[in-house]
């Protein structure tokens, strides 16, 4: 669908959209502060372990997740943006680093790691805001030393 009478998606919008994302995982933000960055309709969201559609299926992961990681830290290393149309293609690097306790063991792991990710960003059609419509970790790139998921 393209919008009419709607700005062009900037590198600076976007840019930003990545570092408030970043910054609502590490701090474990309550779930609908999530609404205003994810696409009202097709959301498609590949993680490693799942792939899930709509905010339903975020949520699902997100509840899991935030029950499983602690002590995130997402720091943003890159962020390409390829604006076409009425969307962008954008390439982020990002270095994640969580604690994780799997029972019984006494202490926690350090995972620390680049998540390589494709996103397709596209504007809201309900704010006119950048809204993630496709979210894709194309892969992991593991620190020496980190624990593995």
């Amino acid at each position: 669908m393209t919008l009419t009478n709607v700005a062009p998606l900037t590198a600076s919008e976007i840019k930003q959209l990545a570092a408030d994302w970043y910054l609502k995982l590490d701090v474990h933000a309550p779930l609908e502060e999530y609404i205003p960055f994810l696409a009202e309709e097709g959301l498609e969201m590949r993680f490693p372990e799942a792939t899930v559609y709509g905010f339903d299926g975020f949520k699902g992961w997100y509840e899991r997740v935030i029950g499983i990681f602690f002590d995130e830290v997402h720091t943003l290393k890159q962020v390409n943006v390829q604006p076409s149309a009425d969307e962008a293609s954008v390439q982020v690097i990002v270095k994640w680093e969580a604690s994780v306790w799997n029972r019984p063991a006494a202490k926690s792991q350090r995972i620390i790691l680049d998540a390589y990710q494709t996103w397709i960003i596209k504007r809201s059609l309900n704010t006119g805001k950048p809204v993630i419509a496709t979210y894709i970790v194309d892969s992991l790139s593991y620190y020496e030393g980190s624990a593995q998921l």
